[in-house]
């Protein structure tokens, strides 16, 4: 089937027509949805949207933690506005930042629910509208509560295939975050690639572990399974709650997914709790494990496949591509530890600083294009001109493509901090350590890590010859972003090593500053 000439909100329905019963979202406390309810409870958010006055082309952030109710909430926007999933642990200025970036229309929180949204929202003048579940103890009945009256006069259609359908952001390098809209036809043609790529069928349950406001998670977790006619088993997610590692092998004994997908410090944890539940690990029903956002160890490769016995298929992902670039076949034995696969939907080329394709073998800048890519970024014509060698859109990595097609990641281009698959902006780590009265100068860079590959390092140098300690700076900082993003070392230091331009170059710092 093309799935690329029908919207998201065509795919679930024709699920729904087909197999209406079969179950498409299953909490991990016991309450689930067919798909046939999932088709209804979209409508219902749908009318209710409607009447709250709602337009197509509105942009309405979710804020809510993972599990099923972000999930079918996350399913309706989309298919009747634009949807914009943020990250609940964000601090007051993150919200802050990307709420007026994205020209939010509305927030969608969870009722109860402790985070900074609200106060925030209140102060930029956007509505919020709270999500209760009033369902049964097996079921899900999710309502937006608002006390603003709205009453709108036009019934919301699903959008179509050329429509906007998610808005996600970039997380930069040295330059703001990118806003990188998402089309309908994007996400369909990425869903088509990853269930071609995995094979999905109905007979499979995906248990996903991964933040449905990343595009790892909403695309290779929830949506093509959805597509697929399978059934996601919806976690509390590792990075949203740690606890849930330790429940991870009980879950995979009661509910028996046949495949997860997640960043590779993830699968690191995972192995760790394999050696406290051999049995469970040894005779579980996953038929495919899943790696993608990071370099995947060759060892854990390793490791996984013995220890879990089933095959790992490392892929290559991108929010501009919306997610899926490149995969390994699923066929056993053809996968090969240190590549990210063959191309798995769009087309590859690798380009030199020119855009002219290199000789086959040799390294260069990996550049992508095909229906799942963004044709543009939202109102950035600089990165637009920059990103782009005519329909070719540049990633911004190194590569190269060995005698059997497989692809190679040899090198990152931009600056990103690759934190275990989370992806942090070092500007906006300099911005915050240089708001402190007492810096005159910093910089963030990535520092190696035995498990998480980077973390977040920093330098800086004292205003005035001003003393204070690496603690009060890490407390500072905490208080103003997300934790996975502060620093775990910060460096005081006269002056700042500088490239022959007199531009601080942050590769090579963890070299020179860190012991």
């Amino acid at each position: 089937m093309n799935y690329t000439n029908h919207s998201l909100y065509e795919q679930i329905n024709r699920q729904a027509n087909s197999n209406n019963k079969h179950l498409a979202i299953r909490s991990v406390t016991g309450k689930g949805a067919s798909y046939g309810q999932l088709i209804q409870q979209i409508d219902q958010l749908g009318r209710q949207l409607s009447r709250l006055g709602v337009k197509s082309d509105d942009r309405i952030a979710l804020v809510i933690p993972n599990g099923p109710e972000m999930a079918i909430a996350l399913m309706a926007v989309s298919s009747f506005a634009i949807s914009a999933p943020l990250n609940p642990r964000y601090k007051a200025a993150e919200f802050e930042f990307y709420l007026g970036d994205i020209n939010a229309r509305a927030v969608i929180t969870l009722k109860g629910m402790a985070n900074e949204v609200r106060s925030v929202a209140k102060n930029l003048n956007i509505t919020v509208w709270e999500l209760s579940d009033f369902g049964p103890h097996d079921g899900f009945e999710l309502v937006l509560n608002d006390n603003t009256n709205s009453n709108g006069s036009e019934l919301l259609r699903p959008t179509q295939n050329d429509q906007l359908a998610l808005l996600l952001h970039t997380s930069g390098t040295t330059s703001r975050p990118k806003i990188v809209p998402l089309s309908q036809k994007n996400i369909c043609a990425s869903a088509s690639h990853i269930i071609t790529a995995l094979q999905l069928t109905s007979r499979d349950s995906c248990l996903n572990v991964m933040p449905l406001f990343h595009i790892h998670g909403f695309m290779a977790a929830l949506v093509s399974t959805l597509v697929s006619g399978g059934t996601v088993i919806c976690s509390p997610g590792l990075n949203e709650n740690p606890l849930f590692i330790a429940k991870f092998f009980p879950t995979l004994e009661q509910f028996k997914p046949t495949w997860y997908t997640a960043v590779p410090t993830m699968h690191q944890a995972i192995l760790l709790q394999a050696d406290r539940h051999p049995e469970i690990a040894s005779n579980n029903s996953l038929r495919l494990i899943r790696s993608s956002s990071a370099s995947l160890a060759p060892s854990v490769m390793k490791s996984l496949e013995s220890k879990l016995g089933s095959v790992v298929v490392e892929s290559y992902g991108m929010t501009e591509a919306a997610h899926q670039m490149a995969s390994n076949p699923l066929t056993p034995g053809a996968q090969k530890p240190g590549s990210v696969g063959i191309p798995s939907g769009p087309e590859i080329s690798i380009m030199n600083e020119l855009g002219e394709a290199v000789k086959f073998g040799e390294a260069g800048e990996i550049c992508i294009r095909g229906p799942n890519i963004i044709s543009a970024y939202e109102a950035n014509p600089t990165a637009n001109m920059t990103s782009f060698f005519s329909d070719w859109f540049r990633t911004g990595d190194q590569g190269r493509f060995d005698e059997d097609g497989y692809l190679y990641i040899t090198g990152r281009l931009k600056e990103l901090i690759n934190r275990g698959g989370e992806k942090i902006s070092p500007r906006e780590i300099d911005e915050i350590l240089l708001a402190h009265p007492s810096v005159a100068q910093a910089v963030a860079f990535a520092a190696p890590h035995p498990t998480l590959e980077e973390v977040v390092a920093a330098a800086v140098v004292p205003r005035d010859k001003n003393e204070f300690s690496s603690e009060e700076l890490r407390k500072f900082v905490q208080q103003r972003i997300a934790a996975y993003k502060v620093p775990s070392q910060i460096v005081v230091v006269d002056e700042i090593p500088k490239g022959p331009t007199g531009k601080i170059q942050r590769i090579g710092l963890a070299d020179k500053l860190l012991n």
